[in-house]
C-alpha cells in the first residue's frame, strides 16, 4: 500500500525503488556488510515516527509529546542489553562511524594516543586510519596482521601498546575473517590502562547468536552497526559498562547529535526481538557454516584466502595469483549476477581504489535460506565468471547471470 502511493505521488521515484527491489531479488548478494532485513523491519522504518523529533533520552527530552517515543527507545534498549548481556545501551547513533566518535569524545582529547587495527590489515577508517577524523585528530598507532598467516599477532599489539600507551584500543574491523580473542586484547588494554573497544560491526548478529565469543565481560565499550549480520535498518549502538554509561550518553547527545531517528530505533528494536528468537540462533551459525564451505570451495579451486579460510561471515580473496585486480574482478561478477566488493588485502601492492582483492561474505546468501549444498556452485560461478572476464567472453557473464536468477527463485528474499 505504501508503495502504491510513491507510484502516484512520484513514478518516476517509485520506477526506481521497484528496479532496486528487482535488483535485490536477481542478484546473488555477497557483500559481507550487506543483508536483508525483514518486513517488519521494512514496515516499522515507514511508520509516522519519522513525523517525531526527540532530543535527549527517555524522560528528559527538550521536546513534548514524548509519551510512546520514551516507550519505543527504552524497549529497545531494554531489548539490546538483554540480548547482548551488556549493563548499558545507547541506540541512538546514527551509524556505526558516529558510535566510533561518540566513543573518542568520551574518553580522548585531541592529540591523544590511539591503537587500532590498520586500514590495509582489515581495519575501520574510524580506528584511527589517516584520511579519517580520527587519524587526523588524535595520534594514531596501527598494528598490523603477519604476512605469513594474515592474522593479528597479540604479541605485536602488545609491544605496541607498551611503547605508545594509548587512551584507546580497538579491537575488530571491516576486513577480519578471524575470531576475534577479545580476552587476550582485553589483557594487553589493562596493562597500559587503556580502554578496550570491540567494534563488532560485522559481527554482531553472530555474537547474538552465539555463533562468535561475546565482548562482554572483556571490552569496556562496544559499538556496532545495526544491520549486517544483526539483520537491523542501517544505524549503530554503543554497548558499556555501568560506569561508562555518563560518559558515552553525552557524547552522543549533546556531544555529536540532535535528536535521534525515531523510526530506526524502533525498526531496531523490532530486529532485536527477532534475534532473541531460536531461529535467529539457527541462522547465525548457518552463515557460519556456509561461510566456511564457500571458503572451502574455493580453495579447491585455487583461491588466495587471507589467512588461509574464515571463522566468521567474510571471505577476503587475493587474486593475486589469478592475474586479475579486484576492481576488474567484481565489476565482471556484477554483469554476472554476482554482488561483491574490491577490496586491499595485506600489503597489498595495489593502490586501494583498484586492489588486489575482493570481499565476500554469507550473510545475505543465508537470510534467503541457502545452505551448505549451495556453496560450491556459488564458488563454481565465481571461478567461471573470473575466468571469462579474462578471456573477454561478455556472454558467458550473461549466462552465468541467467543461471544466478534461475537458482534465487528457490529462495525468496525476505521483506521483498
Amino acid at each position: 500500500m505504501l508503495r502504491d502511493v510513491v507510484h502516484r505521488t512520484d513514478p518516476e521515484l517509485a520506477a526506481l525503488l521497484d528496479l532496486e527491489d528487482q535488483r535485490q531479488r536477481d542478484k546473488l548478494r555477497l557483500i559481507p556488510s550487506e543483508n536483508y532485513t525483514s518486513q517488519a523491519v521494512l514496515q516499522t522504518l515507514s511508520s509516522a515516527l519519522s513525523n517525531k523529533y526527540s532530543e535527549g533520552y527517555p524522560g528528559k527530552r527538550y521536546y513534548e509529546g514524548q509519551q510512546y517515543i520514551d516507550a519505543i527507545e527504552q524497549l529497545c534498549i531494554a531489548r539490546a542489553k538483554s540480548l547482548f548481556g551488556a549493563e548499558h545501551a545507547n541506540v541512538q547513533p546514527y551509524s556505526g562511524s558516529p558510535a566510533n566518535l561518540a566513543v573518542y569524545l568520551a574518553f580522548c582529547k585531541p592529540g591523544d594516543v590511539i591503537m587500532g587495527l590498520g586500514l590495509p590489515a582489515g581495519g575501520h577508517l574510524t580506528h584511527g586510519w589517516n584520511v579519517s577524523i580520527t587519524g587526523k585528530y588524535f595520534t594514531s598507532v596501527a598494528y598490523g596482521v603477519r604476512k605469513e598467516t594474515g592474522r593479528v599477532d597479540l604479541n605485536e599489539v602488545e609491544a605496541l601498546a607498551k611503547k605508545h600507551t594509548p587512551k584507546i584500543l580497538f579491537c575488530g574491523g571491516t576486513a577480519v575473517p578471524r575470531t576475534i580473542d577479545f580476552a587476550g586484547f582485553a589483557q594487553i588494554a589493562r596493562s597500559v590502562g587503556a580502554v578496550l573497544v570491540a567494534d563488532i560491526a560485522h559481527i554482531a548478529g553472530l555474537v547474538a547468536g552465539g555463533a562468535h565469543p561475546s565482548p562482554v565481560g572483556h571490552a569496556e565499550v562496544i559499538t556496532t552497526t545495526t544491520h549486517k549480520t544483526l539483520r537491523g535498518p542501517r544505524g549503530g549502538m554503543i554497548l558499556c559498562n555501568a560506569n561508562h554509561a555518563q560518559a558515552l550518553d553525552r557524547a552522543v547527545f549533546p556531544g555529536l547529535q540532535g535528536g535521534p531517528h525515531n523510526a530506526t530505533v524502533a525498526a531496531l528494536a523490532v530486529a532485536l526481538k527477532e534475534a532473541q528468537s531460536e531461529d535467529f540462533r539457527r541462522y547465525a551459525h548457518q552463515i557460519v557454516r556456509n561461510s566456511r564451505a564457500l571458503a572451502e570451495a574455493l580453495l579447491a579451486r585455487g583461491y588466495d584466502l587471507v589467512s588461509g579460510g574464515t571463522d566468521n561471515h567474510l571471505i577476503l580473496i587475493d587474486l593475486s595469483n589469478k592475474e586479475i585486480p579486484g576492481k576488474r574482478a567484481a565489476q565482471a561478477l556484477d554483469r554476472a549476477g554476482i554482488e561483491t566488493n574490491y577490496n586491499s588485502v595485506p600489503f597489498d601492492p595495489r593502490k586501494p581504489f583498484d586492489p588486489s582483492g575482493l570481499r565476500i561474505g554469507t550473510p545475505g546468501m543465508t537470510s534467503r535460506g541457502m545452505t551448505e549444498s549451495e556453496m560450491p556452485q556459488v564458488a563454481a560461478w565465481i571461478d567461471r565468471a573470473i575466468a571469462a572476464e579474462k578471456r573477454g567472453d561478455a556472454q558467458q557473464l550473461s549466462t552465468i547471470a541467467a543461471e544466478v536468477r534461475e537458482l534465487l527463485l528457490r529462495f525468496p528474499a525476505p521483506g521483498l
